[in-house]
């Protein structure tokens, strides 16, 4: 049958992994748990205690459709529907289990998702990522499904569908200041990382044509990638604490020992290699004979530089851009350790009061964010490439 392996083949090795971590997670975690408040240790609740026998078992079909589809089709299409379905099975097993788990009008209970339910999102968001590759689609078509994600989303959470998570119960204690702390996060980022393109590309355009100038810098800024971040933000504590002691404009700037300016500072520093390394990697695939050829046309060598080089280049250049900004988002996160703010306050608050829904508030925007940013920049990324081509 078409889009099924040949059955005297061996099972599909990814496949089978999946299925075996999903059968775990099905027989031995919990899918959902309940807590009296958001501190007290929770109870733990298998798929089938959690919804009426008829569903729990419409889900689990689903689930074992999906099982069967990742051992047996190689069909990236057929992959892909049965994963969505999949997903969407988990997703309104997720609705329903924590509508039958919160007590009528309690708004201290908290129903969260159980490591069952997180293991079983992942194994299936794989699936989908396995069919995705499978498929090559086109970065056009890649951005439209994210686009579609979000909205599906967006309409879901509006709707008030999961309402009753512990998550979005979070949500709604701290939703002005979610949206504070998001968008510091987003200029934190962005910021470091603008600041650092503006350094990093001269630099980088200066290190492709001096090979001694190049072997120092890219060891110096390979020697600050080696830096943990939070001792980095440590190191730049003390100088600038003394720098605003010292000088009452840097305080008045918001030049502090603790705050954005040593976040900014140290996410700079580590966006710098990246993006020098792939601008001379960039620079150096550029081919000779075109240089020598634009050159013989009359061009200057800032001609050359931004009508040859910087545009064959740019593919490259922007995979170095691309690394430091995910990065970056990731790095923001620990950087609410010294006060500088971004989702990574909820982390940590979260942490310090054991309250694990308020991690999940930080740290689940931020994958969000690293993943999209990844995918946004891939599909300039290929999109450049095969124009050159």
């Amino acid at each position: 049958m078409a889009g099924f392996t040949d059955p005297t083949r061996r099972l599909d090795r990814l496949g089978l992994l999946l299925c075996a971590l999903g059968a775990a997670a099905l027989l031995f975690l919990p899918f959902m748990q309940f807590k009296a408040n958001r501190i007290l240790p929770g109870l733990s609740h298998s798929l089938f205690a959690t919804l009426p026998p008829a569903t729990a078992l419409m889900v689990l079909a689903v689930l074992l459709a999906a099982g069967v589809a990742a051992l047996l089709v190689a069909d990236g299409r057929i992959r892909l529907a049965a994963a969505l379905l999949a997903l969407l099975a988990l997703a309104i097993a997720l609705h329903l289990g924590a509508d039958a788990l919160t007590p009528e009008r309690n708004a201290v209970a908290r129903v969260s998702p159980g490591s069952g339910f997180w293991l079983l999102s992942l194994v299936t968001g794989l699936l989908a990522a396995d069919a995705l590759m499978r498929l090559a689609l086109r970065p056009l078509v890649r951005v439209l499904l994210l686009c579609a994600f979000f909205a599906i989303c967006a309409l879901a959470l509006h709707s008030g569908t999961f309402d009753n998570l512990s998550i979005m119960r979070e949500y709604a204690v701290n939703e002005e200041r979610f949206g504070h702390e998001l968008r510091t996060h987003l200029l934190l980022t962005l910021g470091s990382l603008g600041a650092a393109t503006v350094v990093a590309l001269p630099v980088g355009f200066i290190c492709a044509h001096r090979a001694r100038l190049r072997a120092a810098v890219l060891a110096g800024l390979n020697l600050v990638q080696t830096i943990p971040a939070i001792a980095l933000f440590g190191i730049l504590m003390a100088p600038l604490a003394a720098l605003a002691a010292a000088a009452p404009w840097a305080a008045a700037v918001g030049i502090r020992g603790i705050g954005a300016a040593p976040a900014v500072i140290a996410l700079f520093l580590y966006s710098l290699l990246p993006i020098v390394a792939n601008t001379v990697a960039g620079l150096a695939r550029v081919s000779p004979q075109t240089v020598d050829a634009a050159r013989g046309m009359g061009m200057t060598q800032g001609q050359v530089l931004a009508r040859v080089e910087l545009p064959l280049a740019l593919p490259v250049l922007l995979t170095g851009i691309r690394i430091a900004l995910v990065q970056n988002i990731g790095l923001v996160t620990i950087a609410a350790l010294i006060g500088a703010g971004g989702l990574g306050a909820f982390v940590f608050q979260g942490i310090g009061q054991t309250a694990m829904d308020l991690v999940l508030l930080g740290a689940i925007p931020t994958m969000v964010l690293a993943f999209s940013a990844a995918i946004l920049l891939d599909a300039l990324i290929e999109s450049l490439d095969r124009v050159r081509a």
